[in-house]
């Protein structure tokens, strides 16, 4: 790619011109990992600056979108491992909101096909905050294989990992996603259960 050659040759404003084509996406891709807006940033900048020290061993035979794409995918998986631990999610850590999206699924509205777009983000923003509770290789996978709706193929070649880790990891991750949420169907079942007692509701 011209862009890359003349970044590679100390062009500055070419480097510039890969940072503003390519950083939506970066910056896109960092969020389905983060939540809070600084460390997309800080995972956006991380980013950059390994791919412009690492800018001679893009040989341009993937594309541009690709070799940064695989840099995202380490810089937050290496983000997400450095951090000390992982939130642990429940009922009363919900806001108003979250807490009501949870009460309709447990009365029954699963069924009901035709949710708000508002309802929708909120379930969205729900299944992001018990995401952030699973290990990094497990928010990792779902975040590629659901999120980006990337391929096996895909992963193996952003990550490095083999066919038959990626495999396994989706499997295990998806059965890990849905205990969780279970288990906070369940606390809300329980917490609904004890208001209503303490309102005389049979």
């Amino acid at each position: 790619m011209d862009l890359a050659r003349l970044a590679r040759d100390g062009d500055e404003s070419a480097f510039e011109e890969i940072m503003r084509r390519y950083s939506p996406r970066v910056f896109r891709f960092a969020s389905r990992f983060f939540r809070q807006r600084s460390l997309v940033e800080d995972a956006a900048q991380e980013v950059f600056l390994k791919a412009f020290t690492e800018l001679g061993s893009f040989e341009g035979r993937g594309s541009m979108e690709g070799w940064l794409t695989r840099i995202t995918t380490n810089t937050c998986l290496n983000m997400l491992r450095s951090s000390k631990r992982r939130p642990e999610l429940t009922v009363s850590g919900l806001t108003e909101d979250e807490s009501a999206w949870l009460e309709n699924q447990m009365a029954d509205a699963a069924g009901e096909r035709h949710r708000s777009s508002e309802r929708s983000l909120v379930a969205a923003d729900l299944a992001g905050r018990v995401l952030e509770t699973l290990s990094p290789d497990d928010q990792l996978v779902l975040t590629l294989i659901d999120g980006e709706d990337a391929s096996v193929k895909d992963v193996v070649e952003m990550t490095g990992w083999s066919q038959s880790k990626v495999k396994v990891q989706a499997f295990r991750a998806r059965r890990r996603m849905r205990e969780a949420v279970e288990k906070l169907l369940a606390h809300g079942a329980k917490a609904v259960a004890s208001i209503e007692k303490a309102r005389g509701v049979t």
